[in-house]
């Protein structure tokens, strides 16, 4: 049984008011501060199995961040443990090629049909990073086009914010990423076609990439819209401009085959992360070799990282993929997502609180409006955001965790069996109740 919660409990309290003092904020991703939610200490994590996290005072949680997504087989899958240990006894890392660089390479082109080469990297904003840089270098182009509310990391060129129009030239998302950086960077809206068309009307000759995410996970769950995606495709296409699916977050998380085999729409180059290192940090960038090879050292786009190919986050890699390429585990999850889904609205309603929720794959978004479908960053942030606060403490005082913010989209695991989602809807009436109450 759950420890009784308090908000936080006394250690937690401790470790936060220490790592103010030597690390900003006290958290070191603000992703994991509890500032969209009226602020205080973050709950500290000691350790996790399954479905389920244990913070530092004992209180155990039903997890619904999963690492904000890389643990599609739960925590401390004993596979993939016993791989990072067998590997940090040989070595933790050597500035050298290990064959299992190479394996884990041949498993991704086995899955991901528009991927015949990949480059390792250490993180998702890498991955992203040398994407553009790649999509660049082989176009010959300046430009590049990305959506309002996709987040692709905080590479200097892609941290943007839309300016007033519909479409506009990037202006800097945060200090320190000056205007110039952000020159080429056009911003258009996501699920709305006519705003790319409008941008490569205006710039096609010069657009390098269209770089999005296919279902975006930063403005919580949106999938693509009808049409959308293969839009995305003909106007690439019609312009000689690539299209680069950012896939950190929906790689091997919508399908085995990534979003791309999903939606059946065959991106030119795919930015992954996340569960491609099994939960190291491990980013890839993988396309076909004509566009590969315009990277160093066998072309002249130049890229490189001491501790890309990690040998532990290889090995957690391979034991991830190898125990999700034939589909099982995506056919186990999909049921409870839809269960999940279908009873959180059922007891919204019984509160009525105005709630609705969207998926793909084994990730949902929960959002609380009365509006049966959100496809866009400004609907998304229309949405009753002091609802979600309300509902989000709620959820974790009665041992539920979910992303402190209501942006974030939660994901699902191998490992959320009846006893995880019994506790996560008992835990909704509760918060349910204290959103509908204004507590």
């Amino acid at each position: 049984m759950a420890a009784s919660h308090a908000r936080p409990g006394p250690q937690s309290q401790q470790w936060f008011e220490r790592a103010q003092r030597f690390t900003p904020g006290g958290v070191n991703s603000p992703a994991r501060a509890f500032n969209g939610v009226g602020g205080g200490a973050p709950v500290f994590i000691d350790h996790a199995k399954g479905a389920w996290i244990t913070d530092v005072d004992g209180n155990r949680y039903v997890d619904y961040v999963g690492s904000f997504g890389p643990m599609i087989l739960g925590h401390a899958d004993a596979q993939v443990v016993e791989a990072v240990q067998n590997q940090a006894a040989k070595g933790l890392s050597f500035g050298a090629p290990t064959g299992l660089e190479v394996q884990l390479a041949e498993l991704i082109t086995d899955m991901v049909d528009s991927i015949e080469s990949v480059r390792m990297v250490n993180s998702g904003t890498e991955a992203a990073m040398t994407a553009v840089r790649l999509a660049r270098g082989y176009t010959g182009r300046k430009k590049i086009l990305k959506f309002a509310g996709n987040y692709h990391g905080h590479v200097d060129a892609l941290l943007v914010n839309a300016g007033s129009g519909a479409l506009t030239l990037g202006i800097p998302g945060s200090p320190g990423v000056p205007e110039s950086v952000v020159a080429d960077t056009l911003v258009a809206t996501y699920n709305d076609l006519a705003s790319v068309e409008e941008a490569f009307a205006q710039h096609g000759d010069d657009i390098a990439c269209v770089m999005v995410e296919p279902v975006a996970g930063n403005m919580n769950c949106i999938p693509p819209v009808p049409g959308f995606l293969e839009g995305l495709r003909d106007q690439c296409t019609k312009h000689g401009a690539l299209l680069v699916f950012d896939e950190v977050m929906t790689g091997f998380r919508v399908h085995p085959g990534c979003a791309q085999a999903h939606f059946g729409v065959t991106p030119d180059v795919t930015a992954l992360g996340k569960i491609v290192g099994g939960g190291m940090p491990v980013g890839a960038v993988g396309a076909s070799k004509a566009v590969m090879e315009t990277l160093a050292p066998t072309g002249p786009v130049y890229q490189a990282g001491t501790l890309s190919g990690h040998p532990l986050g290889m090995a957690a890699g391979i034991a991830t993929l190898e125990q999700i390429r034939d589909g099982s585990v995506h056919e186990q999850i999909a049921p409870r997502v839809e269960t999940l889904r279908r009873e959180l609205k059922a007891r919204a309603d019984h509160h009525g609180v105005p709630f609705m929720t969207q998926a793909a794959g084994a990730m949902f978004g929960m959002f609380f409006t009365e509006s049966e479908a959100v496809t866009r960053f400004d609907e998304a942030a229309a949405c009753d955001l002091d609802a979600f606060s309300r509902f989000f403490h709620g959820m974790l005082d009665n041992g539920v965790y979910l992303a402190p913010a209501a942006f974030e989209a939660a994901f699902v695991s191998r490992a959320h069996d009846d006893e995880a989602i019994e506790a996560t809807l008992a835990a909704a009436d509760k918060a349910f109740a204290a959103a509908a109450a204004g507590d």
